[in-house]
């Protein structure tokens, strides 16, 4: 069976990666509220999925009217499918409960 993707099974680049699956760009500061992240961390985990080529960032400005926004790339958008498909191969794998 297919591994899940490392870089998207982390909780946190998978909650950034499926918010921005659902709009066409967020800035840092939406991603930091939705995900409920400190800022560190946040942007920690937005320099790899950038280095990874899943999404892109761009900074507007410098200093503290600096504005940082995000968006994902079509080899995000790819790694991100490949993830359901590889969670569905292995829920299909699993006898569910029906309570489910």
């Amino acid at each position: 069976m297919q591994e899940l993707d490392p870089l998207l099974h982390s909780q946190l680049r998978l909650a950034i990666m499926s918010i921005l699956l659902s709009v066409e760009e967020a800035d840092f500061v939406y991603l930091k509220e939705k995900t409920e992240s400190t800022a560190g961390n946040l942007s920690v985990q937005l320099e790899k999925l950038s280095a990874a080529g899943y999404l892109v960032k761009e900074t507007d400005g410098q200093g503290a009217k600096a504005k940082t926004t995000c968006r994902m790339t079509e080899t995000g958008r790819e790694a991100m499918r490949k993830y359901v498909e590889t969670l569905k191969a292995y829920f299909a794998g699993l006898d569910m409960p029906s309570s489910l």
